[in-house]
Protein backbone atom coordinates (compact mmCIF):
# COMPACT_ATOMS: atom_id res chain seq x y z
CA UNK A 1 0.00 0.00 0.00
CA UNK A 2 2.80 2.47 0.93
CA UNK A 3 4.63 1.62 -2.29
CA UNK A 4 1.49 2.46 -4.27
CA UNK A 5 1.23 5.82 -2.52
CA UNK A 6 4.89 6.66 -3.13
CA UNK A 7 4.58 5.76 -6.82
CA UNK A 8 1.30 7.67 -7.15
CA UNK A 9 2.79 10.75 -5.47
CA UNK A 10 5.80 10.65 -7.82
CA UNK A 11 3.47 10.60 -10.83
CA UNK A 12 1.28 13.41 -9.49
CA UNK A 13 4.31 15.60 -8.70
CA UNK A 14 5.74 15.39 -12.21
CA UNK A 15 5.98 18.90 -13.68
CA UNK A 16 3.67 18.19 -16.63
CA UNK A 17 1.01 16.71 -14.34
CA UNK A 18 1.24 19.64 -11.91
CA UNK A 19 0.80 22.01 -14.86
CA UNK A 20 -2.20 20.08 -16.18
CA UNK A 21 -3.83 20.02 -12.73
CA UNK A 22 -3.29 23.77 -12.45
CA UNK A 23 -4.80 24.36 -15.90
CA UNK A 24 -7.77 22.17 -15.00
CA UNK A 25 -8.31 23.92 -11.67
CA UNK A 26 -8.10 27.44 -13.14
CA UNK A 27 -10.33 26.41 -16.04
CA UNK A 28 -12.80 24.88 -13.58
CA UNK A 29 -13.01 28.07 -11.50
CA UNK A 30 -13.65 30.13 -14.65
CA UNK A 31 -16.21 27.65 -15.99
CA UNK A 32 -18.00 27.45 -12.64
CA UNK A 33 -18.06 31.23 -12.28
CA UNK A 34 -19.68 31.84 -15.68
CA UNK A 35 -23.48 31.48 -15.41
CA UNK A 36 -24.80 29.05 -18.00
CA UNK A 37 -21.50 27.16 -18.37
CA UNK A 38 -21.90 24.11 -16.13
CA UNK A 39 -19.31 21.76 -14.65
CA UNK A 40 -20.47 19.07 -17.07
CA UNK A 41 -19.91 21.35 -20.04
CA UNK A 42 -16.44 22.25 -18.77
CA UNK A 43 -15.43 18.58 -18.55
CA UNK A 44 -16.83 17.90 -22.03
CA UNK A 45 -15.01 20.88 -23.59
CA UNK A 46 -11.77 19.67 -22.00
CA UNK A 47 -12.06 16.17 -23.48
CA UNK A 48 -10.58 16.87 -26.95
CA UNK A 49 -7.34 17.98 -25.27
CA UNK A 50 -7.12 14.77 -23.22
CA UNK A 51 -6.91 12.51 -26.29
CA UNK A 52 -3.24 13.35 -26.66
CA UNK A 53 -2.39 12.80 -22.99
CA UNK A 54 -1.50 9.79 -20.90
CA UNK A 55 -4.64 8.52 -19.08
CA UNK A 56 -3.11 9.39 -15.69
CA UNK A 57 -2.41 12.97 -16.77
CA UNK A 58 -5.80 13.34 -18.44
CA UNK A 59 -7.62 12.08 -15.33
CA UNK A 60 -5.74 14.53 -13.10
CA UNK A 61 -6.66 17.46 -15.35
CA UNK A 62 -10.32 16.40 -15.35
CA UNK A 63 -10.22 16.16 -11.54
CA UNK A 64 -8.89 19.73 -11.44
CA UNK A 65 -11.75 20.90 -13.64
CA UNK A 66 -14.29 19.06 -11.44
CA UNK A 67 -13.03 20.51 -8.15
CA UNK A 68 -12.40 24.00 -9.47
CA UNK A 69 -15.85 24.32 -11.00
CA UNK A 70 -17.48 23.59 -7.63
CA UNK A 71 -15.67 26.58 -6.10
CA UNK A 72 -16.23 28.78 -9.16
CA UNK A 73 -19.99 28.55 -8.83
CA UNK A 74 -19.84 30.52 -5.58
CA UNK A 75 -18.18 33.54 -7.23
CA UNK A 76 -21.10 34.47 -9.48
CA UNK A 77 -23.52 33.51 -6.68
CA UNK A 78 -21.95 36.13 -4.40
CA UNK A 79 -21.30 38.87 -6.96
CA UNK A 80 -24.34 38.49 -9.23
CA UNK A 81 -26.89 36.54 -7.24
CA UNK A 82 -26.78 33.98 -10.07
CA UNK A 83 -25.33 30.53 -9.24
CA UNK A 84 -22.62 29.51 -11.69
CA UNK A 85 -23.49 25.85 -11.10
CA UNK A 86 -26.76 24.28 -9.86
CA UNK A 87 -25.14 23.19 -6.60
CA UNK A 88 -24.21 26.83 -5.85
CA UNK A 89 -27.88 27.83 -5.77
CA UNK A 90 -27.94 27.65 -1.97
CA UNK A 91 -24.86 29.91 -1.81
CA UNK A 92 -26.99 32.77 -3.17
CA UNK A 93 -29.17 32.76 -0.02
CA UNK A 94 -26.47 34.32 2.18
CA UNK A 95 -23.66 34.98 -0.28
CA UNK A 96 -25.48 37.57 -2.38
CA UNK A 97 -26.70 39.60 0.65
CA UNK A 98 -23.08 39.67 1.88
CA UNK A 99 -22.02 40.97 -1.52
CA UNK A 100 -24.68 43.67 -1.38
CA UNK A 101 -23.33 44.68 2.04
CA UNK A 102 -19.83 45.20 0.63
CA UNK A 103 -18.55 41.91 2.09
CA UNK A 104 -18.17 40.00 -1.17
CA UNK A 105 -14.48 39.40 -0.44
CA UNK A 106 -15.24 37.79 2.91
CA UNK A 107 -18.00 35.66 1.39
CA UNK A 108 -15.78 34.34 -1.41
CA UNK A 109 -12.86 33.78 1.00
CA UNK A 110 -15.20 31.84 3.29
CA UNK A 111 -16.34 29.76 0.32
CA UNK A 112 -12.69 29.12 -0.54
CA UNK A 113 -11.74 27.87 2.94
CA UNK A 114 -14.91 25.75 3.25
CA UNK A 115 -14.44 24.27 -0.24
CA UNK A 116 -10.83 23.38 0.55
CA UNK A 117 -11.73 21.58 3.77
CA UNK A 118 -14.71 19.85 2.16
CA UNK A 119 -12.47 18.58 -0.65
CA UNK A 120 -9.78 17.35 1.75
CA UNK A 121 -12.20 15.53 4.06
CA UNK A 122 -14.10 13.91 1.19
CA UNK A 123 -10.76 12.91 -0.36
CA UNK A 124 -9.87 11.03 2.83
CA UNK A 125 -13.17 9.14 2.59
CA UNK A 126 -12.52 8.45 -1.10
CA UNK A 127 -9.08 6.99 -0.33
CA UNK A 128 -10.32 4.62 2.38
CA UNK A 129 -13.79 3.69 1.14
CA UNK A 130 -13.31 3.28 -2.63
CA UNK A 131 -10.67 0.47 -2.42
CA UNK A 132 -12.78 -1.42 0.13
CA UNK A 133 -15.83 -1.18 -2.10
CA UNK A 134 -13.77 -2.23 -5.12
CA UNK A 135 -12.33 -5.25 -3.26
CA UNK A 136 -15.84 -6.39 -2.45
CA UNK A 137 -16.96 -5.85 -6.05
CA UNK A 138 -14.23 -8.23 -7.33
CA UNK A 139 -16.52 -11.04 -6.22
CA UNK A 140 -19.14 -9.98 -8.79
CA UNK A 141 -20.31 -12.43 -11.44
CA UNK A 142 -21.88 -11.34 -14.79
CA UNK A 143 -25.38 -11.37 -13.28
CA UNK A 144 -24.12 -9.19 -10.40
CA UNK A 145 -22.78 -6.67 -12.90
CA UNK A 146 -26.15 -6.69 -14.64
CA UNK A 147 -27.87 -5.97 -11.32
CA UNK A 148 -25.32 -3.20 -10.66
CA UNK A 149 -26.20 -1.62 -14.02
CA UNK A 150 -29.90 -1.83 -13.13
CA UNK A 151 -29.13 -0.14 -9.81
CA UNK A 152 -27.30 2.58 -11.74
CA UNK A 153 -30.26 3.02 -14.08
CA UNK A 154 -32.60 3.28 -11.09
CA UNK A 155 -30.89 6.61 -10.36
CA UNK A 156 -33.07 7.95 -13.17
CA UNK A 157 -35.93 8.17 -10.67
CA UNK A 158 -33.84 10.42 -8.42
CA UNK A 159 -32.36 12.74 -11.05
CA UNK A 160 -35.70 13.22 -12.86
CA UNK A 161 -37.26 15.16 -9.98
CA UNK A 162 -40.92 15.93 -10.57
CA UNK A 163 -40.67 14.90 -14.23
CA UNK A 164 -40.44 11.16 -13.53
CA UNK A 165 -42.33 9.94 -16.62
CA UNK A 166 -40.29 12.21 -18.87
CA UNK A 167 -37.12 11.01 -17.13
CA UNK A 168 -38.06 7.40 -17.87
CA UNK A 169 -38.68 8.26 -21.54
CA UNK A 170 -35.32 10.03 -21.66
CA UNK A 171 -33.61 7.00 -20.10
CA UNK A 172 -35.28 4.63 -22.59
CA UNK A 173 -34.05 6.84 -25.43
CA UNK A 174 -30.53 6.53 -24.01
CA UNK A 175 -30.87 2.73 -23.87
CA UNK A 176 -32.07 2.69 -27.48
CA UNK A 177 -29.09 4.81 -28.55
CA UNK A 178 -26.73 2.38 -26.79
CA UNK A 179 -28.19 -0.51 -28.82
CA UNK A 180 -27.46 1.03 -32.22
CA UNK A 181 -24.67 -0.80 -34.07
CA UNK A 182 -23.14 -4.26 -33.83
CA UNK A 183 -24.25 -6.42 -30.90
CA UNK A 184 -21.07 -7.78 -29.32
CA UNK A 185 -22.24 -11.29 -28.36
CA UNK A 186 -23.73 -12.54 -31.64
CA UNK A 187 -22.29 -9.91 -33.97
CA UNK A 188 -25.67 -8.91 -35.43
CA UNK A 189 -26.29 -5.34 -36.68
CA UNK A 190 -29.19 -3.40 -35.16
CA UNK A 191 -31.03 -0.16 -35.93
CA UNK A 192 -28.55 1.08 -38.57
CA UNK A 193 -31.25 1.64 -41.24
CA UNK A 194 -28.72 0.94 -43.99
CA UNK A 195 -26.30 3.66 -42.82
CA UNK A 196 -22.84 2.09 -42.64
CA UNK A 197 -21.50 4.73 -40.23
CA UNK A 198 -24.04 3.65 -37.62
CA UNK A 199 -22.66 0.10 -37.49
CA UNK A 200 -20.08 1.32 -34.94
CA UNK A 201 -22.84 2.90 -32.87
CA UNK A 202 -22.89 6.44 -31.55
CA UNK A 203 -19.65 7.79 -30.16
CA UNK A 204 -20.20 8.99 -26.60
CA UNK A 205 -18.41 12.33 -26.92
CA UNK A 206 -20.57 13.79 -29.76
CA UNK A 207 -23.67 12.76 -27.80
CA UNK A 208 -22.36 14.47 -24.65
CA UNK A 209 -21.32 17.59 -26.55
CA UNK A 210 -24.67 17.79 -28.28
CA UNK A 211 -26.89 17.21 -25.25
CA UNK A 212 -24.98 19.55 -22.92
CA UNK A 213 -22.90 22.11 -24.85
CA UNK A 214 -24.87 22.64 -28.09
CA UNK A 215 -28.18 22.59 -26.21
CA UNK A 216 -26.92 25.24 -23.78
CA UNK A 217 -25.84 27.45 -26.70
CA UNK A 218 -29.28 27.15 -28.32
CA UNK A 219 -30.97 28.00 -25.03
CA UNK A 220 -28.76 31.07 -24.61
CA UNK A 221 -29.70 32.29 -28.11
CA UNK A 222 -33.29 32.67 -26.88
CA UNK A 223 -32.34 34.85 -23.94
CA UNK A 224 -31.57 38.52 -24.24
CA UNK A 225 -28.27 39.75 -22.94
CA UNK A 226 -28.82 40.67 -19.31
CA UNK A 227 -26.95 43.59 -17.87
CA UNK A 228 -25.42 42.85 -14.51
CA UNK A 229 -23.94 45.30 -12.08
CA UNK A 230 -20.81 43.92 -10.51
CA UNK A 231 -19.00 45.35 -7.55
CA UNK A 232 -15.47 45.77 -8.92
CA UNK A 233 -13.81 46.68 -5.67
CA UNK A 234 -13.54 43.75 -3.29
CA UNK A 235 -12.28 44.70 0.16
CA UNK A 236 -12.26 43.01 3.58
CA UNK A 237 -11.16 39.66 2.20
CA UNK A 238 -9.75 38.10 5.38
CA UNK A 239 -11.82 36.85 8.31
CA UNK A 240 -11.39 37.76 11.95
CA UNK A 241 -10.53 35.19 14.62
CA UNK A 242 -14.14 35.16 15.85
CA UNK A 243 -15.42 34.60 12.33
CA UNK A 244 -13.01 31.70 11.85
CA UNK A 245 -14.28 30.13 15.09
CA UNK A 246 -17.87 30.49 13.93
CA UNK A 247 -17.10 28.36 10.85
CA UNK A 248 -16.09 25.19 12.73
CA UNK A 249 -19.58 23.73 13.20
CA UNK A 250 -20.85 24.77 9.71
CA UNK A 251 -17.85 23.08 8.07
CA UNK A 252 -18.33 19.89 10.10
CA UNK A 253 -22.05 19.80 9.25
CA UNK A 254 -21.37 20.48 5.58
CA UNK A 255 -18.62 17.87 5.35
CA UNK A 256 -20.63 15.06 6.97
CA UNK A 257 -23.80 15.69 4.96
CA UNK A 258 -21.90 16.34 1.72
CA UNK A 259 -19.89 13.13 1.94
CA UNK A 260 -22.90 10.95 2.83
CA UNK A 261 -25.07 12.45 0.08
CA UNK A 262 -22.18 12.18 -2.39
CA UNK A 263 -21.64 8.47 -1.76
CA UNK A 264 -25.33 7.72 -2.37
CA UNK A 265 -25.76 7.43 -6.17
CA UNK A 266 -28.24 9.74 -7.85
CA UNK A 267 -28.26 12.56 -5.32
CA UNK A 268 -25.68 15.27 -6.02
CA UNK A 269 -24.51 18.65 -4.80
CA UNK A 270 -27.81 20.52 -5.03
CA UNK A 271 -29.55 18.18 -2.59
CA UNK A 272 -26.55 18.16 -0.24
CA UNK A 273 -26.19 21.95 -0.10
CA UNK A 274 -29.83 22.69 0.68
CA UNK A 275 -30.02 19.83 3.20
CA UNK A 276 -26.84 20.99 4.97
CA UNK A 277 -28.06 24.59 5.01
CA UNK A 278 -31.40 23.55 6.49
CA UNK A 279 -29.75 21.39 9.18
CA UNK A 280 -27.37 24.18 10.23
CA UNK A 281 -30.15 26.76 10.34
CA UNK A 282 -32.25 24.47 12.54
CA UNK A 283 -29.45 23.86 15.06
CA UNK A 284 -28.16 27.44 15.08
CA UNK A 285 -28.86 29.76 17.99
CA UNK A 286 -29.05 32.72 15.59
CA UNK A 287 -31.61 31.56 13.06
CA UNK A 288 -32.59 35.14 12.24
CA UNK A 289 -29.19 35.81 10.59
CA UNK A 290 -29.70 33.20 7.89
CA UNK A 291 -30.87 34.59 4.58
CA UNK A 292 -29.62 38.08 5.45
CA UNK A 293 -25.89 37.56 5.02
CA UNK A 294 -24.65 34.87 7.43
CA UNK A 295 -21.07 33.76 6.77
CA UNK A 296 -21.96 30.44 8.41
CA UNK A 297 -24.57 29.86 5.70
CA UNK A 298 -21.97 30.32 2.95
CA UNK A 299 -19.51 28.02 4.75
CA UNK A 300 -21.90 25.10 5.27
CA UNK A 301 -23.13 25.22 1.68
CA UNK A 302 -19.70 25.44 0.05
CA UNK A 303 -18.22 22.76 2.30
CA UNK A 304 -21.09 20.41 1.46
CA UNK A 305 -20.73 21.32 -2.21
CA UNK A 306 -17.09 20.22 -2.40
CA UNK A 307 -17.51 17.32 0.02
CA UNK A 308 -19.93 15.83 -2.51
CA UNK A 309 -17.15 15.64 -5.13
CA UNK A 310 -14.99 13.11 -3.31
CA UNK A 311 -18.02 11.22 -2.05
CA UNK A 312 -19.57 10.97 -5.52
CA UNK A 313 -16.32 9.59 -6.94
CA UNK A 314 -16.46 6.61 -4.53
CA UNK A 315 -19.15 4.66 -6.44
CA UNK A 316 -17.91 6.10 -9.75
CA UNK A 317 -14.38 4.72 -9.39
CA UNK A 318 -15.18 1.57 -7.40
CA UNK A 319 -18.31 0.39 -9.20
CA UNK A 320 -18.60 2.41 -12.39
CA UNK A 321 -21.90 3.88 -11.16
CA UNK A 322 -22.03 7.71 -11.20
CA UNK A 323 -22.72 9.43 -7.90
CA UNK A 324 -24.35 12.52 -9.41
CA UNK A 325 -24.99 14.37 -12.67
CA UNK A 326 -21.43 15.65 -13.05
CA UNK A 327 -19.83 12.28 -12.31
CA UNK A 328 -22.14 10.73 -14.93
CA UNK A 329 -20.36 12.96 -17.45
CA UNK A 330 -17.06 12.29 -15.67
CA UNK A 331 -17.68 8.54 -16.06
CA UNK A 332 -18.17 9.00 -19.80
CA UNK A 333 -15.00 11.10 -19.94
CA UNK A 334 -13.00 8.37 -18.16
CA UNK A 335 -14.19 5.74 -20.63
CA UNK A 336 -13.24 7.99 -23.55
CA UNK A 337 -9.66 8.47 -22.30
CA UNK A 338 -9.22 4.72 -21.78
CA UNK A 339 -9.96 4.49 -18.04
CA UNK A 340 -12.60 1.88 -17.24
CA UNK A 341 -13.96 2.56 -13.71
CA UNK A 342 -14.89 -0.47 -11.66
CA UNK A 343 -13.32 -2.98 -9.25
CA UNK A 344 -10.69 -4.12 -11.78
CA UNK A 345 -9.38 -0.55 -12.00
CA UNK A 346 -7.83 -0.87 -8.52
CA UNK A 347 -6.32 -4.26 -9.27
CA UNK A 348 -5.08 -3.71 -12.85
CA UNK A 349 -3.89 -0.08 -12.64
CA UNK A 350 -3.02 0.81 -9.04
CA UNK A 351 -0.52 3.44 -10.28
CA UNK A 352 -3.35 5.32 -12.00
CA UNK A 353 -5.63 5.09 -8.97
CA UNK A 354 -3.08 6.26 -6.41
CA UNK A 355 -1.73 9.02 -8.65
CA UNK A 356 -5.33 10.22 -8.84
CA UNK A 357 -5.66 10.05 -5.03
CA UNK A 358 -2.41 11.99 -4.53
CA UNK A 359 -3.38 14.48 -7.23
CA UNK A 360 -6.76 15.03 -5.60
CA UNK A 361 -5.14 16.45 -2.44
CA UNK A 362 -2.66 18.53 -4.45
CA UNK A 363 -5.58 20.00 -6.43
CA UNK A 364 -7.27 21.15 -3.21
CA UNK A 365 -4.16 23.17 -2.30
CA UNK A 366 -3.96 24.55 -5.84
CA UNK A 367 -7.58 25.57 -5.50
CA UNK A 368 -6.77 27.67 -2.43
CA UNK A 369 -4.07 29.63 -4.27
CA UNK A 370 -5.90 30.09 -7.56
CA UNK A 371 -9.16 30.71 -5.72
CA UNK A 372 -7.64 33.57 -3.77
CA UNK A 373 -6.35 35.17 -6.97
CA UNK A 374 -9.76 34.68 -8.58
CA UNK A 375 -11.32 36.58 -5.68
CA UNK A 376 -9.64 39.73 -7.02
CA UNK A 377 -10.06 39.03 -10.75
CA UNK A 378 -13.54 37.46 -10.76
CA UNK A 379 -15.54 40.66 -11.42
CA UNK A 380 -13.73 41.17 -14.70
CA UNK A 381 -14.07 37.53 -15.80
CA UNK A 382 -17.81 37.68 -15.21
CA UNK A 383 -18.17 40.65 -17.55
CA UNK A 384 -17.44 38.53 -20.66
CA UNK A 385 -20.53 39.03 -22.86
CA UNK A 386 -22.51 35.94 -23.86
CA UNK A 387 -22.29 37.01 -27.53
CA UNK A 388 -18.51 36.45 -27.29
CA UNK A 389 -18.51 33.47 -24.92
CA UNK A 390 -21.05 31.26 -26.68
CA UNK A 391 -19.40 31.32 -30.15
CA UNK A 392 -16.10 30.31 -28.52
CA UNK A 393 -17.84 27.38 -26.81
CA UNK A 394 -19.46 26.39 -30.12
CA UNK A 395 -16.06 26.32 -31.85
CA UNK A 396 -14.59 24.10 -29.13
CA UNK A 397 -17.64 21.82 -29.31
CA UNK A 398 -17.29 21.36 -33.09
CA UNK A 399 -13.52 20.80 -32.87
CA UNK A 400 -14.05 18.27 -30.07
CA UNK A 401 -16.61 16.34 -32.10
CA UNK A 402 -14.45 16.33 -35.23
CA UNK A 403 -11.25 15.28 -33.38
CA UNK A 404 -12.59 11.82 -32.42
CA UNK A 405 -12.33 10.24 -35.86
CA UNK A 406 -11.57 13.30 -38.04
CA UNK A 407 -15.08 12.94 -39.37
CA UNK A 408 -17.78 15.49 -40.13
CA UNK A 409 -20.24 12.70 -39.36
CA UNK A 410 -19.46 13.07 -35.64
CA UNK A 411 -19.96 16.84 -35.91
CA UNK A 412 -23.37 16.16 -37.46
CA UNK A 413 -24.20 13.76 -34.61
CA UNK A 414 -23.31 16.45 -32.05
CA UNK A 415 -25.52 19.00 -33.82
CA UNK A 416 -28.40 16.52 -34.10
CA UNK A 417 -28.20 15.65 -30.42
CA UNK A 418 -27.95 19.36 -29.67
CA UNK A 419 -31.36 19.77 -31.32
CA UNK A 420 -32.67 16.72 -29.46
CA UNK A 421 -31.35 18.14 -26.18
CA UNK A 422 -32.90 21.52 -26.99
CA UNK A 423 -36.29 19.88 -27.57
CA UNK A 424 -35.88 17.93 -24.30
CA UNK A 425 -34.96 21.07 -22.34
CA UNK A 426 -37.89 23.04 -23.77
CA UNK A 427 -40.33 20.28 -22.81
CA UNK A 428 -38.76 19.47 -19.40
CA UNK A 429 -37.21 16.13 -20.37
CA UNK A 430 -34.12 15.73 -18.11
CA UNK A 431 -30.90 15.03 -20.02
CA UNK A 432 -29.05 13.01 -17.35
CA UNK A 433 -31.25 9.87 -17.71
CA UNK A 434 -30.38 9.80 -21.42
CA UNK A 435 -26.65 9.86 -20.63
CA UNK A 436 -27.09 7.16 -17.97
CA UNK A 437 -28.87 4.99 -20.54
CA UNK A 438 -26.08 5.46 -23.09
CA UNK A 439 -23.33 4.63 -20.56
CA UNK A 440 -24.96 1.82 -18.55
CA UNK A 441 -27.01 0.21 -21.36
CA UNK A 442 -24.12 -1.81 -22.86
CA UNK A 443 -23.00 -2.95 -19.40
CA UNK A 444 -26.49 -4.25 -18.59
CA UNK A 445 -27.00 -5.97 -21.96
CA UNK A 446 -23.60 -7.62 -22.22
CA UNK A 447 -23.59 -9.03 -18.70
CA UNK A 448 -27.18 -10.26 -18.93
CA UNK A 449 -26.31 -12.11 -22.15
CA UNK A 450 -23.22 -13.66 -20.54
CA UNK A 451 -25.17 -14.70 -17.43
CA UNK A 452 -27.91 -16.31 -19.52
CA UNK A 453 -25.38 -18.18 -21.67
CA UNK A 454 -23.64 -19.54 -18.53
CA UNK A 455 -26.93 -20.50 -16.85
CA UNK A 456 -28.65 -21.96 -19.92
CA UNK A 457 -31.19 -19.12 -20.25
CA UNK A 458 -32.27 -19.40 -16.62
CA UNK A 459 -33.64 -15.95 -15.74
CA UNK A 460 -34.01 -16.90 -12.09
CA UNK A 461 -30.21 -16.74 -11.76
CA UNK A 462 -30.49 -13.04 -10.90
CA UNK A 463 -32.42 -13.96 -7.74
CA UNK A 464 -30.08 -16.77 -6.74
CA UNK A 465 -27.00 -14.59 -6.30
CA UNK A 466 -27.03 -12.75 -2.93
CA UNK A 467 -25.17 -9.76 -4.43
CA UNK A 468 -27.52 -9.52 -7.41
CA UNK A 469 -30.60 -9.83 -5.21
CA UNK A 470 -29.32 -7.14 -2.84
CA UNK A 471 -28.60 -4.74 -5.70
CA UNK A 472 -32.03 -5.33 -7.24
CA UNK A 473 -33.67 -4.61 -3.88
CA UNK A 474 -31.60 -1.41 -3.59
CA UNK A 475 -32.67 -0.49 -7.11
CA UNK A 476 -36.33 -0.87 -6.13
CA UNK A 477 -35.77 1.24 -3.01
CA UNK A 478 -34.00 3.87 -5.11
CA UNK A 479 -36.95 4.02 -7.50
CA UNK A 480 -39.49 4.25 -4.65
CA UNK A 481 -37.54 7.02 -2.90
CA UNK A 482 -37.13 8.83 -6.20
CA UNK A 483 -40.85 8.68 -6.88
CA UNK A 484 -41.66 9.96 -3.37
CA UNK A 485 -39.13 12.78 -3.71
CA UNK A 486 -40.50 13.68 -7.14
CA UNK A 487 -44.07 13.89 -5.81
CA UNK A 488 -42.98 16.14 -2.96
CA UNK A 489 -41.09 18.37 -5.40
CA UNK A 490 -44.08 18.62 -7.74
CA UNK A 491 -46.29 19.66 -4.80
Amino acid sequence: MINYWIEGLKIALQFNNLLLMLIGTIGGIIVGALPGVTSSMGIILLLPFTYYLDPKSALLMLAGMYSGSMLGGSISAVLLGVPGTPSAAATVIDGYPLGRQGKAGKAIFTALIASFLGGILSGIVLVFLAPLLASFALKFSPIDYFALAIFGLSIIASVSGKYLLKGIISGLLGLFISMVGVENIRGSTRFTFGISSLSAGFELLPVLIGVFAITEILMELEQKERETKIQHKISEVFLTREEFKSLVIPILVGAVIGIIIGVIPGTGGTIATFLAYNVLRNISKNKEKFGKGAIEGVAVVECANNAVTGGALVPTLALGVPGDVVTAVMLGAMILIGVRPGPLLFQATPDLVYSFFAGWFIIQFMMVITGFVSTLTAPYILEIPKKILMPIILVFAIIGSFAIRNSLYDVAIALIFGLIGYFMRKHNFPATPLILGVILGPMAEQNLNRALILSGNDYTVMFKSPISLTLLVLAILSIVLGVISGRRESK
